[in-house]
């Protein structure tokens, strides 16, 4: 990675991949199944979307690793040029309460409820399948808050799991990003942080974060462990949407995001503004001519008026769901170009203060 500019902390910056650059920060769009919820590849092509994030897990179970293979790749079978980062999976499978041992992760199949057994080569192998340019290692992903002992050990399996999918990545091209454990602990994410680079990849994420715990505990967590990554790598808050939260982790020297909230606010009628969330089900905006947010001009969504937008909500037209779903991705890729001009200009800071006392 490239880095640009830099303002405190926050950096602008260009990751290089064999597929070509990514200018940084960048939110990447989620989809889980090889489609962002209510949208098709054009709709992305149309939002400029540089990168988008698949599931392993999901994929690997339907419709298969094999499958997608034979179809020629996760790309192909999208029919998607941008840039794929596969998730491991780790994330979903410790909300199926799976069983851990220093061997992997046993669980219940979501689909069918049959037992599933996923190692870190099997998760390393599976991504290469897929043929995502940038995949992510298996890690222990345990809840917030947890004991003292349970995060101990995430963090040395972690570090176990992270050399053994190392050893096991082969697929030229394809970039690996090892992930960062530990808490809202400073010291373990510092340790965690430090070992992972020992073990050496391509990029870093910062994991198990931004799951209901408090932004004053995120933040000085976030900070250990950032101080503890490359600065020519890139580096990565995994599960992270909503802008203040994207402002302040910026703030902390992070490049990359991912995060499902702009997708499933829409499917519940709310829109991202710079007035804060919308929810357009209420009665304010029964005959509301302005388009969703008046201060964001965009060919995808503004041509609607929130009216339009209620109407659709209240008598279940699944319209609703897209319309917003494209406003949010197109909203939050337009604040996250933002957030990386005011950096190039020195202007971070600023931008940051507006951002938190907009969306107090």
């Amino acid at each position: 990675m490239v880095v640009e500019t830099t303002d405190g902390d926050a950096r602008a910056g260009l990751i290089t991949t064999s597929r070509g650059v990514i200018e940084t920060p960048v939110f990447m769009p989620v989809g889980t199944r090889a489609a962002v919820k209510t949208l098709d590849t054009g709709d992305l092509e149309r939002l400029d979307a540089p990168i988008v994030l698949a599931n392993t897990y999901h994929l690997m179970e339907r419709p298969g690793a094999d499958l997608v293979e034979q179809m020629g790749g996760l790309h192909r079978f999208m029919d998607w040029s941008g840039h794929l980062l596969t998730d491991s999976g780790g994330y979903q499978i410790f909300s199926l309460r799976p069983k851990i041992s220093e061997d992997g992760a046993t669980f219940k199949s979501v689909y069918d409820g049959s037992a599933v057994h996923l190692t870190p080569e099997r998760s390393v192998r599976i991504q290469e399948q897929l043929g995502a340019d940038i995949a992510m290692v298996l890690d222990v992903c345990p809840a917030l808050p947890s004991e003292p002992d349970v995060q101990r050990r995430a963090v040395d399996l972690t570090l176990q799991w992270a050399n053994r999918s190392k050893a096991a990545h082969s697929r030229q091209g394809q970039a690996q990003f090892g992930i960062v454990q530990g808490g809202v602990s400073p010291e373990l994410r510092a340790e965690s942080a430090k070992g992972t680079v020992e073990v050496g990849f391509d990029g870093y994420a910062v994991g198990g974060l931004s799951v209901g715990e408090d932004r004053s505990e995120m933040i000085p967590a976030l900070a250990a462990a950032t101080a503890c990554l490359p600065a020519d790598k890139p580096r990565y808050f995994m599960g992270l949407g909503d802008p203040v939260g994207l402002v302040e982790a910026v703030a902390n020297g992070i490049d990359m995001f991912d995060c499902v909230l702009p997708t499933r606010l829409a499917r519940h009628g709310t829109a991202l503004s710079g007035e804060g969330r919308l929810n357009l089900k209420n009665l304010r905006f029964r005959s509301d001519e302005q388009p969703i947010d008046p201060n964001f001009d965009h060919p995808l969504s503004s041509r609607f008026s929130r009216a339009y937008v209620r109407h659709l909500l209240n008598t279940n037209e699944l319209t609703a769901g897209r319309i917003i779903t494209l406003h949010n991705l197109a909203w939050l890729a337009e604040f996250t170009a933002q957030m990386r001009l005011s950096i190039q200009q020195g202007t971070f800071q600023s931008f940051r203060q507006k951002v938190l006392a907009d969306w107090a």
